[in-house]
């Protein structure tokens, strides 16, 4: 009994592996993986080191699928427009682009909480330069920024969510909404916004 039981164990083994190996040669195009970013929007990632301006960015970069999408946020008024900065408008189904709005909340959320645990992790300023004024100021801003957009996006979303077709586009719509309405608390746990008295 032993016996037969490794050689079916054997035959089903080399099965799964040939099974993989066709499915992975037989359809080349759908192997290949699709990033949420595109290659312009790496390099704006990239560059937009200070967490006010790294917000600022993801949040445009969700305005502009929402816009691929036809749904009104009121957002970045440039959304829907090509550009030598931003590249091409991105491209993708209904459903990736919708996941591609999820993974850019969830990366503005996860930019923010990296730096909340690891305040080191700011640029480093030179002497003299004059960024380092904003500096106390960029992470509460970028907070509420970030909130901003996520109440932007809440109505729109649910709408959504009241008319997708099937499971697979209702999913990335309810991740969304749950990550603006976490945002949107976390915004309101913020000590109130100190306003620069006008000299």
């Amino acid at each position: 009994m032993t016996p037969f039981f490794s050689n079916s164990f054997r035959y089903a083994a080399v099965l799964l592996a040939l099974g993989v190996s066709i499915a992975a040669f037989s359809s080349p195009a759908s192997a290949q993986r699709r990033d949420f970013v595109t290659e312009e929007e790496i390099e704006i990632i990239r560059d937009a080191q200070d967490i006010d301006t790294r917000i600022e960015v993801l949040s445009r970069m969700i305005d502009r699928r929402f816009a691929v999408l036809n749904i009104e946020v009121n957002g970045w008024k440039d959304a829907r427009k090509p550009s030598d900065v931003w590249g091409e408008l991105p491209k993708g189904t209904r459903i990736q682009l919708l996941s591609d709005i999820k993974k850019l909340l969830q990366k503005a959320v996860d930019d923010i909480d990296n730096l909340a645990s690891n305040p080191n992790a700011a640029p480093i300023r030179e002497k003299g330069d004059k960024r380092a004024k904003k500096d106390p100021e960029r992470f509460g801003n970028a907070v509420r920024n970030l909130g901003s957009a996520a109440g932007r996006y809440l109505a729109p979303l649910k709408a959504e969510l009241d008319k997708a077709s099937n499971e697979l586009e209702k999913g990335p719509i309810l991740d969304s909404i749950d990550l603006c309405d976490q945002i949107i608390e976390a915004v309101g746990k913020l000590p109130a916004e100190v306003k620069k008295a006008k000299n």
